[in-house]
Parts: C-alpha cells; structure tokens; sequence
C-alpha cells in the first residue's frame, strides 16, 4: 500500500537545487532553525509548497506523511477546517491592533480552565520569550538568583538556559554557543534527568539560594523521554520544603499528553508553567502562568517588568481558541496514545528484524525511537544511540514519503488525522528501510 511520496530521489532536482542554493546565500545556513537544515541526518532540506491534513507537499510535488507536524503545534493536521475558519475570520478584522482584544481573554480563560496550576496567565509571542520571563518572575518572587535545569532539557535560546552539563553531578553551568558569556549561566546548576537523588543533594547544599527548579516534565528535545516513578513528585516536595519554585516547561507537553498537559497527567501541579505550540494553533505564540500570588508580580500589576507589542496577536488567538476548543470538544488523546504505541512497536519491530537494537516511548500524541536498546532515561544514555544508523534510517523513510524529525534528539507528534491508512504506510515503509540500512 502507499499513500505518500512520489518519483526521483530524495533531494534531487534543480527547482530544489536553486532554492536551497538562494537561501544559504541570504539565510544564515539556508534555514531559520538550525535543525531544519537536515544537517544531523546528512542530508539536505526539502521546500514546502503547502500542508494537507497529515501530509505535506514540497515545491516539487512530492507528498510526505508528516510526523514533524511544525514541531509540534498542528495537533489538528494542516490546514484544519476549524482553525483555518477561525483564521479567516479574523483576517477580515485586522491582523493587529496594540490594544486589547476578547480573543486573548477568551484564551486565558481556557488556559486556566484547563491547566490545573495556572490561575492567572500573560501571553507572549514564542516559547523562548515565556520561559525567560518565566525565570524573571520566579527569581523576583523568591528573592534568589540560582536555578536548576536538566540535562536535555530545552528551555528556548536566551543565554541562562543555553549551558551544558560539567562533569560533577551539581556542576555548575559552562556557556553552550559562543556569545554567552559565563556570567550568563553562572547561575544556572544543571543535573541529569530523572536522577531525584542528585536533586536532593543539591538542595542539601545550596537550597536557601535556589530560586526555582526548571524541566520538561517530559523531555522531548532529547528524543522522548518520560519521567521514572516519584521523579516529577519528589521535585514537588523538596522546591515547597525549600521555597523554591517548581516550573513545568509544556510549550511541547501541553495540550499534547492530554488536555490538561503533563501536570495533569502526572498528578503534580507546579508553580509556575511554560505554554507554545498547541496553544497558537500553528502562529507564533507563548504563555507562563501560575499561582495568582505569582503572576501579580507580573507587570503592570506588579513590578516585574515584561512586554511586546505583538503578545495576544488577535491571528494567534483566533487559531488558539478555535483548535482548543476543538480538543475540549473532541478529547482524542486516548486514541492518539494508542496509534503512538502501535506506531512504536511496530518501528522497533522492524529494525530488530533486521538486527538493529532500539527502544521506544509514547506519551499521549507524543512518541519517540532511540537506536538504543534501552531503556533511555536521561540525556546521557541518549547520547549513546547510534545517530549515524538512524540517519541512514531517516533517508531511507525520507524517500518512501515518510517525514520524520531530521534529528536522533528530537520527538515525534501525531495528528487526528493519522489514522489506520497511515499507520500501515509507515509501518511498511519502516520494514523497508530498516532492511536497507
């Protein structure tokens, strides 16, 4: 059966040819995200031309199953008839007015509705911005300067969250790109994932100065990772024991493990939590939210300083409200859940016909394979994939019309609109390529 792809090899033709040629000598890398460069997987993007449901089509007509899905915001598939409804009504209205608008309201309403620890939320305009502004509010609300994040986890690019993990168990942050001075993370402290101990040790030490405690309850910017037993709960216990707070980063998580995202799921609600993604419907957008005594910090109701001229687009609140409450409507993360473990299982069927050890893991819409036997709990053990096997893997799906996340580090994301006719296409496009590579 196939359902997608079309003739010729992958990265070939001359229309694409000139196109990445004119972007690499006006873009820097020829993309405006580095990992859209398809450089980990050593290969060469393809263009887009538009989005179809669960597929793309590229600017040479060749059709994809999209499990990239715009990294994650297109829960309903592209070009959904409810957001692109919304869209165009809006359109109609103005795409931007610096006053504001009940489209925001409605959406922060709904936010607090169904994100059990926001009470009171301040939209922005991407996930970098919120996280950011989130560690602004924390370090102002706490009095204290010091914060720790995981390993793998991914926090957007402003310079405290762009460290590396030392050597020691509480090292202290290193600069992780040139133009982050060391000054910038000094006080970030950065442990392993899922490693509850190495938590508590350092607040044994240091917990009068920890102003709050940063992850993705589950990560996802390191392939997929779920959080092992009392993990997220003992995170719960030692920031209240020490008045410090606990941030959820869900800009990924939110609205794609489940309706009330990963602090739902889990049972475990934080102080303050981090929104992307989903909650835009596919524009740009970001949200923090918390406890009301929290977010009245928050400027101009508090002192804690945070703007832009573009936060609560009336666009992106339109498409927002119209997909979430499509997902309020609808409530299909049970059946996205089980696609995910059929997918899963049957991709790591594949490869080990062929020999190839792997693992994999699935949380609600979210889903991911490590060429790793497993189980990969942390971003160390992560590290040990063999990123080059899954390159190879990844071109081989690549030219059977299967998109897949150009990276070994990153998750995968299902849409509604992945359904039995998909699952069987990329299951036999998987048994293929895993006996070519």
């Amino acid at each position: 059966m196939s359902t997608a792809g079309g003739s010729g090899p992958v990265g070939s033709g001359a229309a694409r040819d000139g196109i990445w040629s004119r972007a690499r000598s006006v873009i820097p890398g020829g993309v405006n995200s580095p990992v859209r460069s398809f450089r980990s997987v050593d290969g060469e993007p393809f263009f887009v031309e538009r989005g179809e449901g669960a597929y793309l089509v590229d600017t040479e007509g060749r059709r994809y199953l999209d499990y990239v899905l715009s990294w994650g915001p297109l829960i309903l598939g592209h070009a959904h008839p409810a957001v692109t409804r919304a869209l165009e009504e809006q359109l109609g209205r103005g795409t931007s007015y610096g006053a504001p608008t009940v489209g925001e309201v409605e959406l922060a309403e709904r936010l607090v509705r169904l994100v059990p620890g926001i009470e009171m939320v301040r939209l922005v305009n991407s996930g970098t911005e919120a996280t950011m502004s989130a560690l602004r509010v924390a370090r102002a609300f706490t009095g204290r300067t010091r914060f720790i994040k995981f390993a793998g986890c991914y926090h957007g690019h402003a310079d405290p969250f762009l460290a590396a993990a030392g050597s020691g168990v509480a090292t202290l942050g290193l600069p992780d790109s040139p133009g982050v001075p060391v000054e910038a993370v000094e006080n970030t402290i950065l442990l392993p994932f899922n490693d509850l101990g190495a938590v508590e040790q350092t607040f044994a030490r240091q917990g009068d100065s920890l102003a709050a405690v940063f992850l993705e309850p589950v990560m996802g910017n390191a392939g997929l990772i779920a959080p092992v037993a009392e993990f997220l709960e003992g995170l719960r216990a030692l920031t209240a024991r020490h008045g410090a707070l606990l941030v959820f980063d869900e800009v990924m998580t939110g609205f794609r493990v489940g309706l009330g995202g990963a602090q739902e799921r889990y049972g475990v609600t934080p102080d303050l939590t981090v929104l992307g993604k989903v909650i835009g419907g596919g524009l740009p957008v970001g949200a923090f939210g918390g406890r009301a005594a929290i977010m009245s910090q928050v400027a101009p109701a508090g002192p804690v300083y945070q703007a832009g001229t573009l936060s609560g687009n009336p666009l992106a609140t339109a498409a927002g409200n119209a997909q979430l409450a499509w997902l309020e409507e609808n409530d299909p993360f049970d059946r996205l859940e089980a696609y995910g473990r059929r997918l899963v299982d049957g991709i790591t069927a594949a490869l080990g016909s062929a020999g190839i050890p792997a693992s994999g893991t699935v949380v609600g819409s979210m889903w991911g394979i490590f060429f790793h036997p497993g189980p990969v709990l942390s971003f160390e053990t992560a590290g040990q994939a063999a990123t080059a096997r899954f390159a190879r893997f990844h071109r081989e799906m690549l030219s059977r019309g299967i998109f897949l996340a150009p990276s070994a580090f990153e998750a995968g994301f299902l849409s509604v609109l992945h359904g039995e006719d998909e699952l069987e296409f990329t299951l036999e496009a998987a048994l293929a390529a895993a006996r070519a590579i």
